[in-house]
């Protein structure tokens, strides 16, 4: 059964800010804990992509309803820099500089022209 236009749309993207949360913490979160053997960080992070896997491939099929899959893939980079950003600050403790920001804003201005006509 199809989903109502407004949450074909919305959905997607509320799950795949769900699974870059999940997949940042597999990816970066481990940079903080120096004395884990790589082994179990892999483990570990595995174990966490796992449920991102659970979020990303049915946000992907549900957006393909309503989006291109170069949409979809721009909304996931999108989401990916805020979600990193966030977490690089919050959790990381490491500052954002302008040239960060720069060039952020650039690969957005590029995600813009996915959106076009």
């Amino acid at each position: 059964m199809p989903l109502p236009p407004t949450l074909s749309h919305i959905l997607p993207i509320v799950m795949l800010i769900g699974s870059n949360l999940f997949m940042t913490i597999a990816w970066y979160g481990h940079l903080k804990i120096k004395a884990a053997p790589l082994a179990l960080i892999v483990l570990a992070s595995w174990g966490i992509a796992f449920f991102e896997y659970w979020l990303a491939v049915p946000a992907n099929r549900i957006g393909h309803t309503v989006y291109s899959t170069a949409q979809l893939k721009t909304i996931q980079e999108v989401i990916t820099l805020v979600v990193f950003v966030g977490f690089s600050v919050v959790y990381l403790k490491e500052p954002v500089t302008a040239n960060h920001l720069i060039g952020f804003a650039l690969i957005a201005a590029g995600a813009a022209f996915i959106f076009r006509g």
